[in-house]
């Protein structure tokens, strides 16, 4: 589990036949072979490290999910170890299973602030509303405005400047996970029992013919 707090920003040192090196220093602390790290939204585990980079396998249904197979030498991801038990947290509730990739529509100046607008498909959409929150390449943000087929968020300096949404422009396909608690509220609505009605105390003989 994580936050969609971002630690550090990593740099990609190679991407070849599924495994994936990314040089870090801070996420490096305290972290062993088999632990996690959530790379630019997706949960990977750690497979071998050294003093400043660490390894991870990608898979294929990841590539599938993900912008991470169309990532280049030397381009920037967004990094943060899974959450500890006792750690302090201050974004919502993230697994790290990216849910699909949305399109960067636009990103205009407001103050100090930037709107950045998205496209996503109808299966991340339904999932999102006003005030909701998204994780965008593993941050949690806030949706500002929720539309059909497009969602609005706004980036305050902060964001800005310790993330990779420093560099995005438009067009830009980014990762997307919903918040889960969508997810179960859906499913436990899917599946609950009709309540009673006049048709079934008609049926059930509760009624007068």
């Amino acid at each position: 589990m994580f936050t969609g707090i971002i630690e550090e920003v990593g740099t990609v040192k190679s991407l070849h036949l599924g495994r994936l090196t990314i040089s870090a220093a801070e996420v490096l602390r305290e972290t062993r072979p088999g632990d996690s790290i959530n790379v630019n939204g997706a949960c990977l585990t750690v497979a071998t490290m050294s003093d400043n980079s660490f390894s991870v396998d990608v898979m294929a249904e990841t590539l599938r999910r993900t912008n991470i197979g169309a990532l280049a030498l030397g381009q920037g991801v967004n990094l943060e170890r899974a959450l500890a038990a006792d750690g302090r947290f201050g974004g919502h509730f993230v697994q790290g299973h990216v849910d699909g990739t949305g399109k960067i529509a636009s990103m205009v100046p407001e103050g100090e602030a930037v709107l950045m607008g998205v496209t996503a498909p109808p299966e991340i959409m339904r999932y999102l509303v006003e005030k909701g929150y998204v994780a965008v390449d593993g941050i949690s943000l806030t949706i500002v405005r929720c539309g059909a087929n497009s969602f609005t968020i706004s980036l305050v300096a902060h964001t800005l400047r310790s993330t990779t949404l420093q560099s995005k422009r438009v067009g830009d396909v980014i990762n997307l996970e919903v918040d889960i608690m969508a997810k179960y509220v859906e499913r436990m609505r899917a599946e609950s029992k009709p309540g009673i009605s006049l048709d079934f105390l008609g049926e059930h003989g509760f009624l007068a013919t």
